[in-house]
């Protein structure tokens, strides 16, 4: 059962702008061709970039056609938006590096079979076959130095002299245009997504679509992500939120959305998950009801990873949080262990040759930050409140190889929330 794009878009909260009133009228017919192009300047997406991938998917539950478009030639350029400095230019290979790695993230949230299937296309198969004086005659004579200059993610720049902006990434917004042209001539591509801050550039590819081609296109832009903070979405205290799970583990990538704030979390869940408008209310009132349980980020949580990472990395995910609030670590198979002492503050401990590591647990509360003082420490430990690997520790406890959980990882816990990790070294 198909349903409206904007309409969906619009109780979502996700509508920015779009580019026209006939835009409606040409989403009548099934099947339309919408783009949305991602920058391959990392070898891996982060959670910023999953609104766009998700505007694509919703884009085909309503009966179109998805294409993702990675910038296999732009990625050598680089976009100004959003930036106040001139980027870094990468080679080739690192390009053609990041699209290989970026490309399966694609593929969990979109469908590439059926009568609308998504598809994948590279800019660089036509940009790169561009002749520069060919570009100049037929491509850029329809753009206005006035108006490129005006638009914020030069002006901005140019405000700023230390920074400025190079004719390379000037010229970023007439290729991106051409693209639009190229994949409307090709491929009958009519409609191109992005956020708020691609509209200049998308209203530039509408207007060279309709200058060389004659052609009618649209733009539909959504809201830039930002937590309830005014903080751009995809951070941590301890980096960037990335999609593959080589660089942010399912644990981490599901604890990112678990601790987000209850304003976040509702707005989260009708912005990036597949949940319909009732499932969204009924948990909106349930976090209502009761807040401390938490019902909109244990949603969100498992929806993101079970849509990122799949079902039973979502569902490893939450054992190994129900682990540590349970206070039950041993349960946790060796990757779990690991991905759950990736996220904890902690020491490491080289390993003894006699069996006995030579460090106390009351040391340990000092160096993991458990404690301010050996006084403390001392108090902690003499009330019962300190435990290691789920068994209770005395002020004379020390660690031994067979405390190590899984020959390596020591979980000490203290009082109900407080944890941190000493790992044995060879």
């Amino acid at each position: 059962m198909t349903f409206g794009f904007i309409a969906d878009l619009t109780w979502r909260g996700l509508l920015h702008q779009t580019t026209s009133e006939l835009l409606a009228g040409h989403l009548v017919t099934p099947g339309r061709l919408a783009y949305c192009g991602f920058d391959p300047t990392s070898d891996s997406l982060t959670v910023g970039n999953l609104l766009p991938i998700t505007m694509l998917a919703r884009w085909q539950q309503a009966g179109h056609r998805p294409l993702v478009l990675m910038g296999g030639a732009t990625g050598l350029i680089g976009d100004p938006s959003g930036k106040s400095s001139e980027r870094q230019l990468i080679d080739s290979e690192q390009v053609h590096h990041n699209i290989a790695r970026q490309r399966p993230i694609f593929a969990r949230v979109l469908d590439f079979s059926g009568h609308n299937a998504a598809s994948i296309v590279d800019n660089a198969d036509w940009l790169l076959r561009l002749g520069f004086i060919e570009v100049l005659r037929d491509v850029g004579k329809h753009f206005s130095v006035n108006q490129m200059v005006a638009r914020d993610s030069v002006a901005s720049r140019l405000t700023q002299r230390e920074q400025g902006i190079s004719y390379t990434e000037f010229s970023y917004m007439i290729l991106q245009a051409y693209d639009f042209l190229h994949l409307y001539r090709t491929a009958g591509c009519t409609v191109q997504l992005g956020g708020a801050d691609q509209w200049g550039n998308i209203c530039s590819g509408i207007d060279l679509v309709r200058r060389i081609a004659g052609g009618d296109a649209f733009g539909v832009t959504n809201q830039l992500v930002t937590k309830s903070d005014g903080t751009k979405i995809g951070k941590s205290e301890s980096g960037a939120i990335y999609l593959n799970a080589d660089r942010t583990s399912p644990y981490r990538f599901h604890q990112y959305w678990l601790n987000s704030a209850d304003e976040d979390a509702l707005k989260f869940l009708r912005w990036f998950t597949f949940l319909s408008q009732s499932r969204v209310e009924s948990i909106a009132a349930e976090q209502a009801n009761d807040p401390a349980a938490r019902p909109a980020q244990k949603a969100l949580a498992d929806e993101m990873t079970t849509m990122v990472h799949g079902e039973s990395e979502s569902r490893r995910a939450a054992e190994c949080a129900s682990a540590l609030f349970r206070g039950d670590v041993r349960s946790l198979d060796e990757r779990s262990a690991r991905d759950v002492a990736q996220e904890l503050p902690g020491c490491s401990l080289p390993g003894a040759s006699g069996g006995v590591v030579a460090k106390s647990v009351l040391e340990l509360l000092l160096e993991t930050g458990l404690a301010a003082s050996k006084r403390e420490a001392r108090e902690f430990l003499e009330s019962g409140a300190v435990q290691v690997n789920g068994a209770r520790a005395a002020v004379e406890t020390t660690l031994s190889r067979d405390s190590f959980l899984h020959g390596r990882f020591a979980f000490i816990r203290r009082g109900k929330r407080n944890w941190a990790v000493a790992q044995l070294t060879a």
